[in-house]
């Protein structure tokens, strides 16, 4: 799971895609100057950081006392080291590190750069009924109960202003006071609409003051109020939740839903999804939100240029983790060198063998200790370990404030100390520190349950997902692509094995394995003597998953060993301009944009590629396999490349 970084919230983009992509080449410079100039490999791909679909459906609100100074220092302290950003990356991990060895294709490997822009890489939601999300249609449904237009116009700045703070009890008013200018009953019933709508919690009602008419706001019932959205106030014939597609550029989900909900001056677990997407792409997927009416959501496309929100529809459901079908990936390889029977044959590998399921370098981290060194402590019950893994100085990539933070730990072992060198207290560093603060260094265990238990659980599955990959290249090592007995394949949702006699019948498509837990069988043959090895060396007892903690206790999962992408299509393109699109967008389709024109001979080819994936799949490890290329950021800045330029 990727380390979440909430930023800060513009009315407008703070940078165009150009700007980010200029001062990416100032960096890509002092990466190149800095790296080994003796590199003889031709071959690149830019590291794919999209989320896989079991990412946990969690947004955590914001401590309102630090969020402002937390989100500054997170955008700075960028260039605080001297090290450059490629010889920190020498400490990180690359596949191999991680037990992806593998390929299931013959052809030969070629370069391309992946995600040059973000919009390169586009992503459709599937959702369970099979229908692909896309945004294109903005048409709000209206009925009588919506506010007028002059709802969202009606109120001053300074008017927002004070009844935020009123809202959000940040002042000791009790009420505020809006003067009726122009006063007819038509003018009152819009201001008391916009009130209402606007900041929900607060009631309205109209008082006489020295011959003046003034609309009062105050809280309707405490503190909660802003948490239970008005329910008085939603009609009855209407669903409860509004759902909308969202469009995205260059953030992720979690930050989208953050920012929405600031704007909306909602709490952001009203909110639900199917899954988390991409943070560095352009995403389409569907959202829904409690007792908030599409006019109100439509209204944003008006301030918030990093996202465009349409489709929308009331119906009597929230959204579940998970419910999706998968997602599908419209992606743009630049500058590649492969030939076009090199990229036939990769392409056509793809579409009828697929590519070995792993999990991508994103599940592991990106410093240089691991996820899942943490998580294996966790499970050996080694809580000092645990602490030392979390808090420890370490080389690679990280803010100064980090590296000066984990330097006082290790000079003192004092969290009070440790703790006033982290200004961001959000980080797990910072959530561990407090707990260590709050329960004593003698029980770590309940300092570690401070840390969201999403977080907690990213440890140990990393460490099975590590288990899991490495043990999928010894079975491909070892007996290749094909079914044999001992093998487990899945029939409804029990896993059983292949016997001697059936093995015919089934294919390397159908063949699962095992995350390790206590409710998994696992193969028939070396690999499952291969896991208990692995296990054993870990100084774990694969007969004994349970933890005496019982979040931590792991039941175990299966995985099919081969993804075959559904609806694969590919298409090389010529091309001049590196910052020409290569295709258009929903966005682009509803503001009427017109297809790019390309060169039939330009100086630069593409392979414009797509296809679906079922949830909890890499598109990482789809692309890995047309490439034949270590996806580690570790390897990517080492390569003397294009990317590097």
């Amino acid at each position: 799971m990727e380390t979440v970084e909430v930023n800060s919230v513009s009315l407008k983009r703070p940078h165009s895609e150009d700007d980010v992509a200029n001062a990416d080449k100032v960096k890509r410079q002092k990466i190149l100057e800095k790296s080994q100039a003796g590199n003889n490999s031709g071959q690149n791909i830019e590291t794919v950081t999209e989320q896989p679909e079991d990412a946990k459906n969690e947004v955590i609100p914001n401590e309102e006392s630090e969020e402002q100074e937390e989100e500054e220092l997170e955008d700075s302290d960028e260039d605080g080291d001297p090290e450059s950003f490629a010889d920190m990356m020498k400490h990180g991990l690359t596949e191999s590190d991680v037990g992806i060895t593998k390929f299931v294709s013959s052809h030969k490997g070629f370069s391309g750069i992946l995600k040059e822009r973000y919009s390169d890489f586009v992503v459709h939601e599937i959702g369970k009924d099979g229908r692909v999300s896309h945004l294109d249609d903005f048409s709000v449904p209206l009925d009588d109960e919506d506010p007028s237009e002059e709802t969202f116009t009606v109120l001053s700045d300074e008017d927002k202003q004070r009844l935020e703070e009123l809202q959000l009890f940040k002042n000791k008013e009790t009420s505020v006071a809006i003067e009726v200018i122009e006063d007819t009953k038509e003018k009152r019933t819009v201001i008391h609409q916009a009130v209402k709508s606007l900041f929900p919690g607060l009631e309205t009602k109209t008082e006489d003051r020295d011959g003046k008419k003034y609309i009062i706001a105050y809280h309707a019932a405490g503190k909660k109020a802003l948490a239970n959205p008005r329910k008085h106030s939603w009609p009855k014939s209407r669903g409860s939740y509004c759902h909308f597609v969202l469009y995205k550029e260059n953030k992720d989900t979690m930050d989208a839903i953050n920012v929405l909900s600031k704007f909306l001056r909602v709490k952001p677990n009203i909110f639900s999804y199917m899954g988390t997407k991409d943070k560095r792409a352009i995403t389409v997927q569907e959202i829904a939100v409690l007792r908030i009416t599409a006019q109100r959501l439509a209204h944003l496309n008006k301030c918030l240029m990093n996202f465009k929100l349409g489709n929308f529809s009331y119906k009597n459901h929230p959204l579940k983790l998970g419910e999706l079908q998968g997602n599908h990936f419209t992606v743009v390889l630049r500058n590649i060198t492969g030939t076009d029977d090199q990229i036939e044959q990769a392409m056509h590998s793809l579409r009828e063998i697929g590519f070995i399921n792993y999990y991508g370098m994103q599940r592991f981290g990106t410093t240089a200790v691991p996820t899942y060194q943490i998580g294996r402590a966790i499970l050996q019950n080694n809580w000092n370990e645990v602490m030392d893994l979390i808090l420890k100085p370490r080389p690679g990539a990280e803010k100064g404030y980090l590296v000066k933070c984990r330097e006082e730990w290790a000079k003192t072992k004092d969290p009070a100390a440790a703790l006033k060198k982290l200004p961001v207290k959000r980080c797990v560093e910072g959530q561990l520190l407090r707990g260590l603060l709050k329960f004593g260094m003698k029980n770590i265990i309940s300092a570690f349950g401070i840390i969201p238990r999403n977080n907690r659980l990213m440890y140990i599955h990393s460490y099975q997902s590590y288990v899991w990959n490495n043990m999928v290249s010894k079975r491909i090592e070892e007996y290749g692509l094909r079914a044999v007995p001992g093998d487990l394949i899945l029939k409804g949702a029990t896993a059983v094995h292949i016997e001697e006699g059936d093995v015919d019948n089934y294919t390397i498509h159908d063949v699962v394995m095992p995350l390790p837990g206590f409710d998994v069988i696992y193969p028939k043959h070396k690999i499952g003597e291969a896991y208990k090895e692995m296990l054993v060396a870990d100084n774990l007892d694969i007969n004994n998953m349970r933890h005496k903690i019982r979040d931590y206790s792991l039941s175990g999962a299966y995985r099919k060993i081969i993804i075959r992408p559904q609806n694969v299509s590919w298409e090389v393109v010529a091309y001049d301009d590196p910052k020409i699109p290569l295709f258009t967008t929903d966005l682009d389709k509803l503001e009427g944009k017109p297809l790019p024109v390309l060169p039939t001979d330009g100086k630069f080819r593409a392979l414009k590629m797509e296809f679906s994936l079922p949830p909890s799949t890499y598109a990482t490890m789809a692309i890995r396999e047309v490439l034949k290329m270590d996806t580690s950021i570790k390897n990517q800045t080492q390569l003397n490349t294009t990317w590097l330029r």
